[in-house]
């Protein structure tokens, strides 16, 4: 076998030698960098399975995915622990015995090669006095051959032993081969580890399985809310979701303006819940409570800045102004507020009778299905579909509707519902029966008037016109034709003298009567007119005379002006307290 290192080569310092060396050096170097990324790669597979770990703690209560997540960071943390003993290893086997070899070995074989060069030179020198000795000298001749001969057997001697020290590499070959069962030792370990996991990765991809085969199942509800999130205005919804007891809560970005000298707005997450007004500046703070107790505050808009859509929560010891993006916003913002302040008194009233009674209109999430029990529908949703023709969508007639028009007290699908939602607030106020919050008055504009009659009022004329109401597999273009002509531009509304329907409309007002005032609307009565002859007053006004709670909603929801007041000086509200139709 070849010599590791030359000897020669070796001797003389050449080119050859140094780049032998060079070589050797690049080895220790790059076996240097190897170790520093692999112990790299395992400080980032340990991040990774710290944060695999914290986030697996938000899905406590989903055993299947715990289980999987356990064994799968447990299975992942042995195996960082195999690439740490392998990487130790190949720093021990390679790297710290090519840096002896060159740090230690190299220079005592200059010196070595330095007392080599001596000896060869004696040598050199007892050969030439050898030679030089003349025949006739015998003493001479014989002390020159002795110590030709002793300086020849001291320097075979010194020769073979440093050619013994330069080829003892073979010992870095016998670390290489270290390296190798190393690297053996780690693929081994791994295996044995997979194959005890295998049983564990059968049963999970079984129960992967199942829940791949429920998700697909989800999949139509997740594209209808897709379709919801599409189809939100550019100004943003308040985004209304359900508490886990089953309160209703409100939440979404507002500004809020400091209280320092500065006066700086901050956008911040607010919610309402638990009868509490909370907010939170990112997603690593804790959500600080703004007002602990809603009953003691008041809500109202503040025109008084220059900044829009702006509102005010003032309590007895402190204030606080916030603002919405929207006007639509901010009003679902300050009605949600009052909401809640009426909810809490409402509750606490309840709480300290002795036998509090259901509610005819129940707003509550109903509570999650036992096993084996079919899962229970919205309770909006339920009282909505109780009123005639409720359950097929107003315009389509599609089945199971799960969206609704506030002002018009209609139910419709979901298609019909964005075609509603791009003809304005003004006209359809569209929510969800199954993702917002309804007050118990609304409900009672669907159960008051409904598909039936609306319909009644917005297509008496469609024989006359020669027109067919399209389907639910009609396409989205005739619906939506459909839509303008039915709402906007009210073809198939019948006729009727403006001055009549007015006076229709307040006279309704008065009497509660919502079929009448939908009526009058459609056919074109203003919401806001005043009659002369009754001091002034609006449709509103005339609502509080006669107590009818629906009716104010309605007229409320149809754009009426609450502020608005007759030759008395009186608007809704004092008219209201004034005869006692408070509530």
């Amino acid at each position: 076998m070849d010599s590791f290192l030359d000897y020669e080569e070796c001797i003389q310092d050449s080119p050859a030698f140094r780049l032998c060396v060079y070589l050797l050096m690049q080895v220790m170097k790059l076996c240097g960098k190897m170790v520093e990324s692999g112990q790299a790669y395992n400080t980032a597979n340990q991040h990774f399975l710290a944060g695999l770990a914290e986030f697996s703690t938000y899905h406590k209560r989903d055993s299947v995915i715990m289980n999987c997540m356990s064994q799968f960071i447990q299975g992942l943390q042995e195996m960082i622990n195999f690439h740490t003993v392998l990487f130790d290893q190949t720093q021990r086997a390679i790297n710290q015995q090519l840096s002896n070899l060159l740090t230690q070995f190299i220079p005592q074989l200059g010196e070595t090669r330095k007392e080599f060069v001596r000896i060869g030179e004696d040598l050199e020198t007892a050969a030439v006095k050898n030679a030089q000795v003349y025949r006739h000298k015998v003493t001479d001749a014989e002390r020159a051959s002795h110590l030709l001969l002793a300086t020849r057997k001291c320097h075979q001697h010194f020769a073979l032993d440093y050619c013994l020290q330069v080829n003892s590499f073979l010992y870095c070959l016998f670390q290489v081969f270290s390296y190798f069962h190393a690297q053996y030792t780690f693929f081994h370990q791994g295996f044995d580890l997979l194959r005890d996991l295998e049983p564990t990765m059968k049963s999970m991809a079984a129960q992967l399985a199942q829940l791949s085969t429920e998700c697909t199942a989800k999949r139509k509800d997740l594209e209808n809310t897709h379709l919801l999130v599409q189809q939100r205005d550019a100004s943003g919804e308040p985004i209304l979701s359900s508490c886990p007891d089953g309160g209703e809560t409100i939440q979404g970005y507002l500004f809020k303006r400091s209280r320092r000298k500065n006066k700086t707005w901050k956008r911040c997450w607010f919610s309402i819940k638990d009868n509490q007004l909370v907010y939170t500046k990112s997603h690593k703070e804790e959500p600080v409570s703004l007002f602990d107790d809603l009953r003691l505050c008041a809500v109202k808009s503040l025109d008084s800045i220059d900044r829009r859509f702006s509102f005010e929560l003032v309590s007895v010891k402190k204030c606080c102004a916030l603002q919405a993006d929207s006007e639509e916003l901010k009003q679902a913002w300050i009605s949600a507020v009052q909401g809640s302040i009426d909810m809490a008194y409402r509750e606490r009233v309840e709480s300290q009778q002795p036998q509090p009674k259901e509610s005819p209109l129940p707003l509550q999430r109903p509570s999650d299905p036992q096993p084996g029990q079919p899962p229970q529908r919205p309770a909006a949703l339920v009282v909505a579909l109780q009123s005639p023709g409720n359950h097929r969508c107003c315009d389509c007639s599609e089945e199971e509707p799960r969206w609704a028009s506030v002002n018009l007290g209609i139910t419709m699908c979901i298609e019909c519902s964005g075609i509603h939602r791009s003809l304005g607030v003004h006209l359809s106020k569209v929510r969800s029966l199954t993702l917002d919050s309804w007050d118990p008055e609304q409900l009672k504009l669907l159960c008051g008037l409904g598909n039936d009659v609306i319909n009644g009022i917005y297509e008496s004329r469609c024989a006359a016109e020669g027109r067919v109401k399209p389907s639910a597999g009609s396409p989205r273009p005739e619906k939506e034709t459909w839509i303008k002509e039915k709402y906007v531009e009210k073809r198939f509304v019948k006729d009727a003298s403006s001055p009549e329907t007015r006076r229709q409309l307040y006279q309704a007002a008065f009497q509660g009567d919502l079929v009448t005032m939908a009526s009058a609307l459609a056919q074109g009565a203003e919401v806001n007119w005043t009659h002369a002859e009754e001091e002034g007053r609006t449709a509103l006004i005339g609502s509080t005379f006669g107590g009818s709670l629906s009716a104010c909603e309605f007229l409320l929801q149809n754009g009426a002006n609450v502020n608005y007041r007759d030759q008395r000086g009186q608007g809704a509200l004092h008219t209201a307290a004034t005869w006692g139709h408070t509530g």
